[in-house]
């Protein structure tokens, strides 16, 4: 079975159709690693299109947030402002799919799925080594995957501490079930924040078990348009561009 892999599409239809059609053809089931909303001016049309494809889908902070599962004031203001915005516009059949959704799953046996963490999975950030270290002891299978950081990026762990494996696009890796256990986030759809604006999402084939990372290009202006349409704070549509 061939995997699409995505996360944090941040209600930017705009980058998750861009996504969905570069990857057209190359895959057989969808997963979805949460913060399907918040941020961006899309949230009914991205969540609609997510359930079209019968994904399997976690929760992130910022659809718990929308739900009022996590306390708007934990957010910076810019967030807390698309977070209310996105309260008003969320459809009722749309919330109650996103109130649905676990923050964490085991769907494969050699897999782990967290939107943000095997140890904290709706709030933590694996940004570092030590971050890494801690939770590859937070779970049993030989592959963690997460999202919420916005940054492609893989961990693994070594006896000698933890290798850091920046993303290779467009090239595939071998994953060894039986070798070195690893944490894989495949970037941000909708709000990549490593200083490259592209659209991130990876490919899994879980019959010859490779990774792909990949990057696409979008209409950046035309989700910013729709930004301005409905007012949301200017930090939130300047970042789009420079992929921070």
């Amino acid at each position: 079975m061939r995997l699409l892999i995505i996360s944090d599409i941040h209600a930017n239809l705009t980058a998750l159709e861009t996504v969905l059609q570069d990857a057209d053809g190359e895959w057989d089931h969808l997963w979805c690693l949460g913060d399907v909303v918040g941020y961006g001016p899309d949230p009914n049309e991205c969540v609609a299109l997510l359930r079209s494809f019968d994904p399997i889908s976690l929760t992130g902070n910022h659809d718990w947030a929308v739900l009022g599962k996590l306390d708007v004031e934990s957010f910076n203001e810019d967030a807390q402002a698309a977070i209310r915005w996105t309260r008003a516009e969320l459809a009722p059949e749309h919330r109650a799919y996103l109130e649905s959704l676990p923050a964490t799953l085991i769907p494969e046996p050699d897999l782990t799925l967290a939107h943000a963490s095997p140890r904290q999975p709706v709030w933590e950030y694996v940004l570092d080594v030590n971050t890494a270290f801690a939770n590859f002891y937070h779970f049993d299978t030989p592959f963690c995957l997460v999202g919420h950081t916005h940054v492609p990026i893989i961990f693994g762990q070594d006896p000698d501490g933890i290798l850091v494996m920046p993303p290779r696009y467009r090239t595939p890796i071998t994953l060894d079930r039986q070798g070195r256990r690893l944490i894989i986030n495949p970037g941000s759809v909708g709000q990549p924040r490593d200083s490259d604006p592209r659209a991130a999402y990876a490919l899994l084939d879980l019959e010859t078990w490779t990774w792909e990372h990949r990057r696409v290009v979008y209409d950046i202006t035309a989700t910013q348009e729709r930004m301005r349409e409905h007012d949301l704070p200017a930090r939130l549509i300047t970042r789009l561009e420079y992929g921070w």
